[in-house]
């Protein structure tokens, strides 16, 4: 995976901005972006970025978000294998990290918009949007497909980093 750095990326609605002009940034703060191809490969590669980048910018995700965390980019970056390959060679994880936050996003080139579909006991698969939506969910974050000008779309989570407190 080649890892682009620190750069700009959208981010959950009311989070302040991260860079020039943000007051203190916490020291994991910050954008990073990974590029690799759309094969198999790349799906573990980009579970195990995700999760060294979390340690060594000392994210403070608890334990349970960090492995929903890592199932959804498993989840993300294979349906963009499945489905997205055959038009988009090259996939993009992103994980931008705030004060409160975090967002991962897979950008993919094609412009095939993916649903939830419902539980059916009777398929073995399918089900890996219905699951991040899920898990986002219950970590009190937001999932989302956006299409981007390119003609592709990204498919990104926000979770927030204190635990989600229950009604």
């Amino acid at each position: 995976m080649d890892d682009d750095g620190r750069g700009s990326g959208r981010r959950p609605e009311g989070a302040a901005p991260l860079g020039p002009g943000s007051a203190d940034p916490l020291p994991y703060e910050g954008v990073w972006r990974f590029t690799a191809p759309a094969v198999e490969a790349s799906v573990p590669q980009a579970r195990h970025a995700v999760r060294d980048l979390l340690l060594r910018q000392g994210v403070p995700v608890p334990d349970d978000l960090a492995q929903g965390l890592l199932l959804i980019v498993s989840e993300l970056v294979t349906n963009a294998v499945k489905h997205a390959a055959v038009l988009s060679p090259t996939i993009a994880v992103e994980v931008a990290v705030g004060a409160q936050w975090l967002r991962l996003s897979v950008e993919d080139n094609h412009p095939y918009r993916p649903t939830a579909l419902e539980t059916d006991h009777g398929r073995t698969g399918g089900r890996g949007l219905l699951l991040v939506r899920e898990i986002t969910r219950e970590a009190g974050g937001v999932c989302e497909v956006e299409y981007i000008a390119s003609g592709g779309k990204v498919i990104w989570a926000a979770l927030p980093l204190a635990p989600a407190r229950l009604p």
